[in-house]
């Protein structure tokens, strides 16, 4: 009964338009005040306490060293080296578009970002070339979208976050840790270049078929001058991994090396931006961190009320006793997330139902490291969506076309992200295998 009065209530202040943020928090003092005994100054502790999180510090120094690279020009010089690369091929400038975002999403750990810095050269390069607008647009929508899924990644910080505090019991009964920032980072190598690598494949196929423009094949000093020219904002990349991977620092301490490496590169090495432009810059990513921390900060607070009410736990053991095993239950997952996508954005579906999932998906044999990356190849496909889709948002405004238009544009693209999702979904070694082997799990 208290599970659907919760829910209820936040059903209801979603509805009239109320930031999701606020209707977390509202949902939260309205059923502590009139349902529950709960004292009003354990609330308040808790909401000190549950943002007091040293991974949280992760999430506004990658925006920041995402933002330096956005406003430089490391976009343009990544996109220069992409298309020396595979611009011969078939659909050559898609191709280079869907690299470019992979690249360029291993620097920033954002999706809007990514379409913003790469859609907004490529898109009209691409029409210029003789693409139909149509193409272009869904290539750099999806592929955008890699932003969250190649690390360094801020909703898998967020997922981290979400899962710190819950208490988790695998099927033999034993306590099971939520997934480190670390561990997430690795487990999502693979899926995100599985997941280029098959959205270039669509490009390809598409432009073959239509018989799209080819560039001229680059000869291999015009490839190491466009690698020269972009390596600087490439080991950005070296850096994050390799120093998580050989313990060198956290991925918060690497977040905070991402920002004043992103920072040096941007001001004083291609020198796109002045030291004038820093003060824009700075005041845009602690716009950007505040509305994200605001929204962690009432997440804590719902968590709390799922953990007090024993949320989690009844729908587990309602599961278990309906005989729902792992199979059935990650298709509901996909589902249900996948329907939270149309009405809200990553962040906030994250933050809302990782901590009611994490606990069961646990009790039947989930890894939490798993449950992860299914949750952001979800958003991924939620960003690519309407009608809160919001690489289309942003798509839409570079591409000057309407969101049905779009909706339309990025179907092919968005039909092999939905494969992918079942790929990932039932292959949990694809998530896995990578930081296992590394020693991480």
């Amino acid at each position: 009964m208290n599970t659907a009065i919760i829910f209820g209530l936040l059903i209801v202040l979603m509805l009239t338009g109320m930031p999701i943020s606020i209707a977390l928090g509202l949902t939260v003092l309205s059923f502590v005040f009139l349902m529950t005994n709960v004292p009003i100054e354990a609330v308040s502790l808790k909401l000190f306490t549950g943002i007091e999180n040293f991974e949280i510090m992760a999430i506004p120094f990658f925006i920041l060293a995402g933002n330096f690279l956005t406003h430089g020009g490391v976009a343009r010089r990544m996109i220069n080296f992409a298309t020396s690369m595979v611009g011969h091929w078939h659909g050559g400038l898609g191709l280079a578009g869907v690299m470019a975002c992979a690249l360029f999403a291993a620097v920033s750990g954002s999706s809007p970002a990514t379409v913003i810095a790469i859609g907004s050269i490529m898109l009209p390069a691409m029409v210029k070339q003789g693409f139909p607008k149509r193409f272009g647009a869904g290539v750099i929508t999806t592929s955008g979208a890699l932003g969250i899924l190649i690390p360094p990644s801020i909703v898998m910080v967020v997922y981290a976050v979400a899962t710190g505090g819950s208490i988790a019991l695998d099927p033999a009964g034993n306590r099971v840790s939520s997934a480190s920032v670390g561990q997430l980072f690795m487990a999502g190598v693979i899926p995100g270049l599985m997941l280029a690598s098959l959205l270039g494949l669509t490009t390809f196929y598409r432009a073959w078929k239509n018989d799209y423009p080819r560039l001229p094949k680059a000869s291999w000093a015009e490839r190491f001058d466009a690698f020269r020219k972009c390596v600087w904002g490439l080991l950005l990349i070296v850096i994050v991994l390799g120093g998580i991977y050989a313990g060198l620092f956290t991925p918060t301490e690497a977040a905070a090396i991402s920002a004043v490496y992103a920072f040096v590169i941007a001001v004083f090495v291609y020198r796109d931006m002045g030291l004038r432009d820093v003060p824009r810059v700075l005041l845009g990513s602690a716009n950007m961190s505040a509305m994200i921390l605001y929204i962690i900060t009432n997440a804590v607070l719902f968590s709390f009320l799922m953990a007090n009410e024993n949320i989690p736990q009844q729908i587990a053991n309602w599961m278990s006793s309906a005989g729902v095993n792992w199979v059935v239950f990650l298709l509901v997952v996909n589902v249900l997330l996948l329907l939270a996508g149309n009405v809200m954005e990553a962040t906030s579906i994250v933050l809302i139902m990782a901590p009611i999932l994490f606990p069961v998906a646990v009790q039947l044999g989930i890894h939490p490291v798993h449950l992860g990356i299914l949750m952001v190849v979800n958003m991924e496909v939620g960003m690519c969506h309407p009608p809160v889709g919001l690489n289309l948002y942003v798509a839409s405004g570079i591409a000057k076309m309407g969101i049905t238009e779009l909706t339309i544009a990025v179907m092919p693209w968005l039909l092999t992200m939905i494969a992918f999702l079942g790929l990932v979904t039932y292959v949990p070694e694809l998530s896995l295998w990578l930081p296992r082997t590394l020693g991480l799990l």
